[in-house]
């Protein structure tokens, strides 16, 4: 029995959103957004970063998506090397700057007390004044995300280009995964968010802790994907 053009479109479509669900699980991605995620205490906040992970990510896709398919340009293999080269070195970035955060949160000050002849030396933690005011809204996501989507636009490119007959459907799918990788993130997010945001006043310790491996884990992976890419190739 010969399909349809609807069940096609649709079986298309439907593969792009699943495909862009699994996508949003990939180490680098996901190394990225918990360092982000790591800095709020709102599992909001942390769905939102996720969200506009995968809307920079979309943008990405469709732009470079369109010039692929309507100028029959090609990405070649050594853009592709460079540009998740770049990928790396902002996650080391990422871990790095998270890292920072982490032990520059807080001084630890030693006061002296008198007890009648005794002296007591007492030490208090104190935590820093902030930076700079926190924006729940941050566009970092975003540009983390589109850097990510220029990463991954010649694999995507790949897949959908020779597969894809109608250039409308291709951008469409593109749209579809973009959708699918938004929803997958914001999902990783909200998990990521979970440990971080009952240990934030509690178990401060293991806040730290979780913060401290998400910081490493972004530095070690970045530092991977660079000698990958740039050395060994």
């Amino acid at each position: 029995m010969e399909l349809s053009p609807e069940i096609s479109t649709f079986g298309v479509l439907m593969i792009g959103f699943i495909l862009g669900l699994q996508h949003a699980v990939e180490a680098d991605h996901l190394a990225a957004v918990s360092t982000i995620v790591s800095e709020k205490k709102s599992l909001w906040s942390a769905s939102i970063v996720g969200g506009f992970w995968g809307l920079g990510h979309t943008i990405s896709l469709f732009v470079v998506g369109a010039v692929v398919i309507f100028l029959k340009l090609q990405i070649s293999e050594t853009v592709e090397t460079k540009l998740e080269a770049v990928v790396g070195g902002m996650l080391i970035l990422l871990g790095l700057n998270a890292l920072r955060k982490l032990f520059n949160a807080q001084e630890i000050h030693a006061h002296v007390h008198e007890h009648g002849q005794h002296e007591h030396t007492h030490f208090h933690i104190h935590k820093k004044r902030e930076e700079g005011p926190h924006h729940r809204f941050s566009p970092r996501s975003i540009m983390i995300g589109m850097v990510h989507g220029l990463a991954g636009s010649a694999a995507l490119m790949l897949l959908v280009v020779p597969t894809i007959s109608s250039p409308f459907l291709a951008l469409a799918y593109i749209v579809v995964f973009g959708i699918g990788s938004i929803g997958g993130m914001m999902a990783m997010s909200f998990l990521i968010g979970l440990p971080l945001h009952f240990t934030v006043n509690r178990f401060v310790f293991l806040n730290k802790g979780i913060r401290l491996c998400a910081g490493v884990f972004s530095l070690g992976l970045g530092a991977f994907i660079v000698y990958e890419k740039l050395v060994v190739a």
